[in-house]
């Protein structure tokens, strides 16, 4: 393809998600109309809109994940003719799935489902769908990823940027990924080995300023330069290192956005060195992603806090001894997330599935580890608090940050959001990998697995998906380094987690047999990419009570 085609394909591509997209702007306006009352959007209406809201978040995450697909073909230009056709291919089927999507809801939508199945003869879709959605296309994509050996495009990373993902890819192959299998199949916990390494690297300093011996500028952030290891130690294992730097993440961005100066110069170099690890309390048992709701009680004593009540879901919180704690600190049950309040809890790191610290006083903090499907390694553990003391110093921001817990950790959340993103696209470049090789090695009924046209059709689609996470991942990280883009970052969550598990199984599929088989990695990368749209905000609440929400009283 010239530059001349590609710049008319890709124009083509434009026009063909510039046809859909009005329909899925007039859908969000009519809910809005439909869900709002004396001028203010209402939540218990919107609520008996959820599934149409659900379909509005995957259209618009696919058709942003499109675009940014679109614009890395074209800064990329000749140099490379597979992304273009990643582009052109995912772009089709993008558009595919949103019309499908819009027609099968137009009622709920308030569409006029003829008019919407009409955009199928749309010229743009139309010769889209032919020229880009084909069989023939497809496969061309996994014929020439099968050739040349490469699962990876060009990233159009700045030196610096691939000079640390190269750094941080080495450690995973070299450190973390001889232990992944034995770490999930025993389920044990991380070995020191790559927490003393990791920590060496500076892994837990990625989000935090070089004033407090962290890796980020102190006059900007890095979001990019966060998912781009994240993207590699979740390649790695996912419950082994792909989530060493959430927690600190989290921790480090409510310490600077609420954070007293005397608090951030105590823990933010304790935490980018590695002295300690964090664990984030913030799920509670019968509220789940209903953080207003949460019930953990603070309540103030001479000298600090006895906190009462329980978490679950803390993951790494055994051998973690700093736990960011989110409690109720004010009585009034109406108050919802104004009421609420973070302290950073201290409790000696401890290995295994279980853990209890008895204070002096008679405070008392317990553990136990779930047992889960996957995500191994990190564990994942139920924690109990009874009468247990916290000083008043602990409390961010102290007396001033009372009430204000929520809003500490609304920053972290996001970059919670973007970096699972780069975990789910680490987890599918691995599962790209092994797909890539077995297929070439693998020989049925005579041939290789990877000669024929539906495993070919298979890497090709899943080389297109795993691009536009990337592409999309990165995007996403500019625009929050400039600022903006905490929308976005749910966005590009919903999108990059659903398409993981995907990506995954098809990967398992191309293993036959053997991909069932737990000697296998890619039975692995199946059962972790499952966590992904649970933690960091659970799919259904992410569409529904933030893109929707988000995009309907914007429409």
């Amino acid at each position: 393809m010239s530059l001349g085609e590609q710049t008319a394909a890709l124009e083509l591509a434009d026009s063909s998600v510039n046809t859909v997209e009005p329909f899925v702007r007039r859908a969000l306006k009519n809910l809005r109309v439909a869900c709002t009352v004396n001028g203010k959007l209402d939540g218990k209406l919107l609520d008996d809109h959820q599934l149409g809201c659900y379909e509005l978040a995957f259209c618009t995450a696919e058709l942003g994940a499109a675009r940014e697909l679109c614009s890395y073909a074209r800064k990329l230009g000749d140099v490379d003719h597979v992304a273009t056709d990643t582009a052109l291919a995912f772009t089709a089927e993008a558009v595919g799935s949103v019309l499908q999507r819009l027609v099968t809801r137009a009622a709920d939508l308030g569409l006029d489902v003829v008019e919407v199945s009409a955009l199928y003869g749309a010229t743009a879709i139309r010769n889209m769908s032919a020229r880009y959605g084909s069989a023939e296309f497809l496969a061309g994509i996994g014929t020439a990823v099968t050739e040349r050996g490469s699962s990876r495009l060009p990233s159009l990373l700045s030196e610096d940027k691939e000079m640390v993902r190269d750094m941080f890819a080495r450690f995973g192959a070299d450190v973390v990924a001889p232990l992944a299998e034995e770490i999930h199949r025993k389920d044990l916990d991380i070995p020191d080995d790559i927490l003393s390494q990791a920590a060496e690297l500076g892994c837990f300093g990625i989000s935090i300023p070089e004033r407090f011996g962290g890796l980020q500028p102190d006059d900007h952030d890095d979001s990019l330069g966060m998912i781009v290891v994240t993207e590699e130690l979740s390649k790695a294992s996912l419950g082994a290192a792909g989530s060493l730097i959430t927690r600190p993440e989290i921790a480090a961005k409510a310490l600077l956005q609420g954070g007293t100066p005397a608090q951030q110069e105590t823990w933010l170099p304790q935490i980018a060195s590695g002295e300690k690890l964090c664990a984030i309390a913030i799920t509670e048992p019968n509220y789940g992603s209903d953080v207003a709701s949460l019930g953990l009680r603070a309540t103030p004593v001479d000298g600090g806090w006895v906190l009462n009540g329980s978490k679950t879901w803390c993951t790494f919180a055994g051998k973690a001894s700093l736990l960011l704690t989110m409690a109720r600190t004010e009585s009034d049950s109406a108050l919802g997330h104004k009421g609420l309040s973070l302290f950073l809890v201290e409790k000696p790191p401890a290995s295994g599935h279980e853990f209890s610290h008895r204070q002096p006083g008679g405070g008392v903090i317990q553990g136990k580890a779930i047992a889960t499907l996957g995500y191994r390694g990190m564990h994942s553990y139920d924690v109990f608090f009874e009468d247990y003391f916290v000083p008043a110093d602990r409390l961010i921001g102290e007396e001033n940050g009372r009430g204000k817990g929520f809003y500490f950790t609304m920053a972290g959340f996001s970059g919670g959001r973007i970096q699972t993103a780069a975990r789910a696209t680490g987890v599918m470049q691995a599962a790209f990998e092994k797909a890539l090789s077995y297929s070439r090695e693998r020989k049925v009924f005579g041939s290789p697995v990877g000669d024929y046209q539906l495993t070919r059709v298979k890497l090709g689609r899943i080389m297109a998906t795993l691009t536009a996470s990337r592409q999309f991942s990165y995007a996403v990280a500019r625009m929050m380094d400039d600022g903006a883009g905490q929308m976005e970052a749910s966005l590009v969550k919903l999108f990059s987690c659903r398409a993981a598990e995907w990506v995954t199984r098809e990967a398992m599929q191309i293993h036959g047999g053997m991909g069932y088989a737990e000697e296998t990695a890619v039975s692995r990368y199946f059962v972790d990419a499952r966590v992904l749209s649970i933690f960091e905000g659970a799919e259904e609440t992410l569409a529904l009570k933030v893109i929707a929400r988000n995009l309907v009283s914007n429409a």
